[in-house]
């Protein structure tokens, strides 16, 4: 990655949750060595002071972490390549970690942290520190806007303990991060989890038990239609800014009596070879085939830290 390319807080050497002392001790260290005076280069003291600007003030910081994690933040002198922090795509750092003498690694592995901590270059800070990367949980459903909207806090609430509960145990490097801004619009993307070079977007419905259809398009039920959560243009967007990921999307259905296996969903299935950027499954189906989806991708025990941190800065 070229310096003009670099993110705010590399520019300063700083992590992304870094407080406003921080960051001021951080610009003073770096314009000694940038600046001209002291030998440093002129172009360099610019981005120095570029990034210090931006990021002292809460709300022109709170507008840049927003194009930061949507990877669109294009600084005065960046070159044409876009802004990603996470290995790019085909590249050996984004296809498989191998942990010396074993075979390719599982997702019931500890966690490998790429780049791992402790061995960064001299002075470089890393971009969230390694307490917050080795949390599993990030942000709780909670009130948007004007109105609480209790109804949808308690649907994700018992999305996060389904999550919690059943897929994060046995997949020890999977984050979770709950309310993240939509990239593709003003709404929100319920949950997201991030393991290795996968990232799944999750949205939740609470209906009646029962038997529902789902052709890819429509959930019907009893002769009537249901429109489910408009997932697949944000699984889009999402997939455009991190294009070394696998995006996918789940709509997770709930029965008001917590039973799993309720209400059925009957999947009726495309053609051979149609994609489907979401799918809509009941609690147990989200479970399996989440587990599934994760598992199977390369490096399924890594915590990619520069996505991870991207996503954490585009929480609500």
């Amino acid at each position: 990655m070229t310096e003009s390319s670099s993110s705010y807080y590399q520019v300063l050497r700083v992590a992304v949750t870094a407080t406003e002392k921080e960051i001021k001790v951080a610009y003073r260290r770096a314009a000694r060595t940038a600046h001209p005076d002291h030998g440093g280069d002129a172009a360099q003291f610019r981005r120095v002071t570029r990034a210090y600007e931006t990021l002292i003030d809460p709300v022109r910081r709170k507008a840049y972490d927003r194009s930061y994690a949507a990877g669109t933040f294009r600084g005065e002198d960046a070159g044409t390549e876009p802004h990603f922090d996470a290995p790019p795509a085909g590249s050996r750092a984004s296809a498989t970690v191998h942990r010396t003498g074993n075979a390719r690694n599982t997702a019931g592995d500890p966690p490998v942290y790429v780049p791992p901590y402790g061995s960064t270059a001299s002075g470089e800070v890393p971009l969230i520190p390694l307490a917050l990367a080795s949390q599993q949980v990030h942000g709780m459903p909670r009130k948007r806007g004007i109105f609480g909207a209790e109804a949808r806090i308690q649907r994700e609430m018992r999305t996060v303990q389904l999550l919690t509960r059943q897929v994060l145990p046995a997949i020890p490097a999977a984050r979770l991060i709950n309310g993240l801004q939509s990239p593709a619009d003003n709404t929100h993307i319920d949950h997201a989890v991030l393991s290795g070079y996968r990232l799944a977007l999750i949205g939740s419905m609470l209906l009646p038990k029962g038997a529902y259809a789902w052709d890819g398009r429509t959930l019907n039920h009893g002769g009537r239609a249901i429109a489910p959560p408009q997932l697949a243009h944000v699984v889009r967007a999402m997939q455009d800014i991190f294009p070394e990921l696998n995006v996918t999307g789940w709509t997770v259905v709930l029965s008001p009596g917590g039973n799993l296996h309720e209400p059925v969903i009957d999947n009726h299935r495309r053609s051979a070879g149609a994609l489907e950027p979401v799918q809509i499954v009941n609690a147990a189906g989200l479970v399996r085939g989440l587990k599934e989806f994760l598992a199977s991708g390369p490096a399924p025990n890594t915590v990619n830290v520069p996505v991870l941190a991207r996503l954490l800065r585009g929480m609500h």
